[in-house]
């Protein structure tokens, strides 16, 4: 599986590669090394939302830029320490270290230094203002840059002052630099391509030929003095695409494309090692290598895993479907041996909820596209949004009679009678139309979880709702579970588990044991055990939720979003990718 998001790449002296990942909602960004050149990744930190930029220092200790600040590992990362000693704004942007070893970092409100390994930091005025820093250079006579919001700034004396350098530059935020062996020095900008400038960046040119997206957010120039440029892509009004990586072989005079092996991914960070491979951090791809000067591209993804499984089920036959909240659907014919993507083009988006009928029929409810239908084992999908006002679709479960019900974000609950043909909201005694979770028993009694307002329930398939929330009036209720003697579980965002006895009429919280309150997914055996999905681990309770434990040997990822068990007793825990235990649980 791809679609990891890598931002930031470096590698150190003895030639391992790091690579930091982008995180989105509450997907964390992660930091990963290769020691075999690329050909399998360890994950090795999981910092913040986002890891930016990786900076090595002489000593061989890294360094990492984030949301939460700058973070060092002294051990090869294996671990890490927080050091934002004196960091007023901790969205960290781009890290740089001089010949002395002194760090800068810049951020989303200025610019500081740290003249001790990082333990504290100073702030440094970029001129008269300060100002969002979006790259950092150091030239061979210590000469500083820094690519901001505002342009180009320099200081002849390690950050105490500050000239700006706008001669030529178009104005525009300036994203990136390179400093060739000449002593040129390259800016790449947000909107206006690349600049040149041959006077230590006293006045700039533009040097845009051959470029075909001047969204430049990295370089990298090799030992023979061949320059690449990372771009974003866009499209073109007939269909092509425009954009990826770019090199040129005579400091900047032109440009070619280079994406041969790229599926149309924005380049967001380029490093070389000293054979001259080229690694490139992708949005879709992963990371790609090329060890031919970048005439060629491919993935060398193997280990990283940090793709978002947000719904996962399974089907009579044991195949295993799994929904990315970037990539579509997966499927696995091999118990989870390996996957492949079953995404047609009217499918490849998010997808939030998976269910399938006692025909084996498919339905995926996504994240703004409605619900689509598949006949034929994932192979083709069907748009089936007749009647959808919301195309959020949270929640989907289906009942004896094949009835379908949906849970959305604005819609409430939606109802098809033919196979996903056509839906009508069912919301008479509604009082919360966000509904992310729900369940029906076996007496066809369906249960919905509501954003911040508890349960609903229904005794007559649907056509009218009673609060039943005497348990919890400020929540969210996140998963709905039902064992074979009608006890009702509910997990939430920040309460925990709670259990009803009687239908729903009453409510007990079960949590002794948790060690995270926020629950994700709730699942039960053919023995009547539930297991949870937590944002911390998977827990594990074999008397009717009275107690859990955790059992999470073996998940590389804690953070689960989703739990599906086949025939066998076999748990599939979705989140940043899928696992599996090794054992059935019956």
């Amino acid at each position: 599986m791809t679609n990891t998001i890598i931002i930031s790449l470096a590698i150190n002296s003895d030639g391992d590669l790091f690579a930091g990942s982008s995180g989105h909602d509450e997907l964390r960004g992660s930091v990963f090394r290769s020691s075999n050149n690329g050909d399998s990744w360890t994950k090795v930190g999981s910092r913040t939302l986002g890891i930016f930029a990786i900076a090595i220092n002489a000593d061989g200790d890294i360094f990492t830029a984030s949301i939460g600040g700058v973070f060092r590992s002294v051990d090869n990362g294996n671990r890490w320490t927080v050091i934002n000693t004196g960091i007023t704004n901790t969205w960290v942007r781009t890290l740089a270290i001089n010949s002395e070893g002194d760090l800068f970092a810049g951020t989303m409100g200025g610019l500081f230094r740290s003249t001790d390994n990082g333990d504290r930091w100073t702030e440094l005025n970029l001129g008269s203002i300060n100002t969002d820093t979006n790259s950092l250079s150091i030239n061979s006579a210590g000469d500083i840059f820094a690519g901001t919001q505002r342009g180009v700034f320099r200081s002849t004396n390690n950050g105490d002052n500050w000239t700006d350098l706008n001669s030529g530059l178009t104005y525009t935020a300036v994203r990136s630099f390179a400093l060739s062996h000449e002593g040129l020095i390259f800016a790449g900008t947000s909107s206006s391509g690349i600049f040149r400038s041959a006077d230590n960046g006293n006045s700039w040119t533009a040097v845009n030929f051959g470029l075909t997206n001047l969204s430049v957010n990295t370089f990298a120039i090799n030992s023979g003095g061949d320059i690449f440029a990372g771009t974003n892509y866009s499209f073109t009004l007939q269909g092509g695409v425009k954009g990826g990586v770019f090199r040129s072989t005579d400091n900047g005079n032109s440009w070619t494309e280079l994406i041969t092996g790229l599926t149309l991914p924005n380049i967001f960070t380029l490093a070389i090692n000293s054979d001259g491979d080229l690694f490139a951090g992708t949005s879709i791809n992963g990371i790609i290598k090329s060890t031919n000067n970048g005439d060629f591209w491919r993935e060398i993804n193997s280990g990283l895993t940090n793709i978002r499984i947000s719904a996962i089920a399974i089907n009579s036959d044991g195949d295993i479907f799994g929904g990315a909240w970037w990539d579509g659907i997966f499927r696995s014919i091999d118990n989870g041996g390996s996957w492949t993507n079953v995404n047609t083009e009217s499918i490849s988006t998010s997808i939030i909820s998976l269910a399938i009928n006692s025909g084996g029929d498919i339905f995926a409810g996504t994240r703004g596209l409605g619900v689509f239908l598949s006949t034929d084992n994932g192979d083709s999908w069907i748009e089936h949004s007749a009647g959808l006002t919301s195309r959020w679709v949270y929640a989907l479960a289906i009942n004896s009679d094949g009835d379908l019900f949906a849970g959305t974000s604005i819609n409430g609950i939606i109802k098809s009678t033919n196979n996903g043909d056509f839906w009508r909201e069912i919301n008479s005694g509604l009082t919360n139309i966000r509904i992310s979770a729900i369940a029906i028993n076996s007496d066809g009694d369906i249960f919905g979880g509501a954003w911040w307002d508890g349960i609903f329930r229904s005794i007559d398939n649907g056509g009218s709702w009673t609060n039943v929330k005497t348990f919890l009036t400020n929540t969210i209720v996140l998963t709905l579970a039902i064992n074979s003697d009608g006890d009702v579980f509910a997990g939430t965002n920040n309460d925990g588990i709670f259990r009803s006895t009687d239908n729903g009429e009453s409510w007990t919280g079960v949590n002794m044991g948790l060690t995270t309150t926020y629950v994700n997914s709730l699942v039960i055996n053919s023995n009547g055990d539930l297991f949870a999905g937590t944002d911390g681990s998977v827990f594990w309770s074999r008397d009717n939720g009275n107690s859990w434990t955790e059992v999470n040997m073996g998940l590389t990822n804690t953070r689960i979003l989703n739990l599906a068990i086949n025939s066998d007793g076999v748990i599939f825990a979705g989140g940043t990718g899928v696992f599996r235990t090794t054992e059935p649980t019956i």
